[in-house]
């Protein structure tokens, strides 16, 4: 496997790492989310659990085994309420939304249109959930260069 591709496996790896904290992590906020949210929540939890089956599907095709979800993951703070969630669900976003930043600078094609197209769907719930934006979502955190090893975010 050349660098680049390996580099590539790693983002993918840690796209789905993120992808199934997203879908733990949304497993609270449904247990938390006031009603009128609800939907919303249900939404997202469904997007995420779709784009986790189908990173699995893209790492067995370059060969390699699909990262594990862990039997739970650490909540970043309490919640208890459903602000709470509201808050939670912004964080999973923000977090996910970083992850696919770094598997858009790895890859290239289709998987790159993919990888920007889920960034651009996890800055579009973040906004919603949090009520504000930023200008390079899933940039923000990343103050230094790139180090060529992709994050892997806890919920």
């Amino acid at each position: 496997m050349s660098e680049a591709q390996d580099r590539e496996l790693r983002a993918l790896q840690a796209a789905l790492a993120a992808e199934h904290a997203a879908v733990y992590g949304y497993g609270v906020v449904g247990g938390r989310i006031a009603g009128g949210r609800r939907t919303e929540a249900r939404s997202a939890y469904d997007a995420h659990r779709a784009r986790r089956d189908a990173l699995v599907r893209e790492v067995r095709d370059m060969g390699a085994d699909p990262v594990a979800a862990a039997a739970g993951y650490a909540l970043p703070f309490g919640v208890p309420d459903p602000a709470a969630a509201v808050r939670l669900a912004a964080v999973l976003e923000n977090r996910v939304a970083a992850v696919y930043s770094d598997l858009v600078r790895a890859s290239g094609g289709e998987r790159r249109r993919a990888a920007a197209e889920a960034l651009r769907e996890a800055a579009v719930r973040a906004a919603r959930w949090s009520g504000e934006s930023v200008a390079f979502p899933g940039l923000a955190e990343r103050a230094g260069p790139p180090s060529g090893t992709p994050s892997v975010p806890a919920v």
